[in-house]
Formats: C-alpha cells, sequence, structure tokens
C-alpha cells in the first residue's frame, strides 16, 4: 500500500484524537496515581485490549469489513496516539499465535529490558548537560 496524503492526514488526526484521550485518561487518574502509575497502566491495558478487539474484528475474513484506511488510523492513529504498548502487545501475540514463544518472551525481554535501558541512558545524558539543582534541606520548614 504506497501512502497518499488523505492516508497520511487522516492517521495524524487520528493520532491527535489519541494522544488527547491518553491525556485525559492522565488527568482523569492523576489523583490514585501517587504511589503507582495507574493512568499509565489502564492506558496499555485499554489500549492493548482496543487494538487487539478492533484488529482482529476488522481482519479480511472478520466480521466488520473496514478499508485499510481505516484500519491504519484506528490501529496506527488512534492506538498509537494513545499508546504503543499497545502495538507491542499486538506484535508479541501474533509472535506467539505464528508459534513462535521463543521470540515472543525475546521480545518482551529485549523492549522492557532496553526500554529501561534507553529511558535510564536518556535521564543521565540530561542529567549529564543540566545545571547542578541544590537539594531542598527536608528538615526546614517553609
Amino acid at each position: 500500500m504506497t501512502p497518499n496524503l488523505s492516508t497520511t492526514l487522516g492517521i495524524a488526526l487520528a493520532g491527535a484524537c489519541g494522544t488527547l484521550m491518553r491525556y485525559w485518561v492522565g488527568l482523569a487518574t492523576a489523583r490514585i496515581s501517587q504511589s503507582l502509575p495507574w493512568g499509565t497502566i489502564l492506558i496499555n491495558i485499554s489500549g492493548s485490549f482496543a487494538i487487539a478487539f478492533f484488529g482482529t474484528l476488522t481482519l479480511d475474513n472478520g466480521r466488520f469489513q473496514v478499508s485499510d484506511t481505516a484500519r491504519l488510523m484506528f490501529m496506527v492513529g488512534i492506538c498509537g496516539g494513545y499508546t504503543t504498548f499497545s502495538s507491542f502487545t499486538l506484535q508479541t501475540l501474533d509472535l506467539l499465535r505464528g508459534g513462535a514463544p521463543g521470540r515472543a518472551l525475546l521480545n518482551i525481554v529485549l523492549s522492557v529490558t532496553l526500554g529501561m535501558a534507553g529511558v535510564t541512558a536518556g535521564y543521565l545524558a540530561a542529567q549529564a548537560l543540566a545545571p547542578p539543582r541544590p537539594i531542598p534541606d527536608a528538615g526546614k520548614s517553609s
């Protein structure tokens, strides 16, 4: 499928909608997300459900027939803007369904481990570039 301008713009608009949905869920769950990122967990779980549910229903032999553009807008645009975790989990499920449990496990291990390494490296690199900030004295009251 060769990308065209209308498909690209449709995916971009859908991605913006997914991004806004992520923001709103984050706001709605901010109060309960102090000790654990419940908003992100909810986003990852619901996004994983949504991409698999829609993707399965709209397969060529699925219950509902939709255009390739509609599939891209929902699965890449909305779900991609909402969470990339949904793509990761769907691809892992596809590996399992394709009879490759070892590669599915490797995908999980590499994604989580290297993702943590990447976020740690980004954090450390940014910290190295940032001027040191004084640590507030926890013993003093304002």
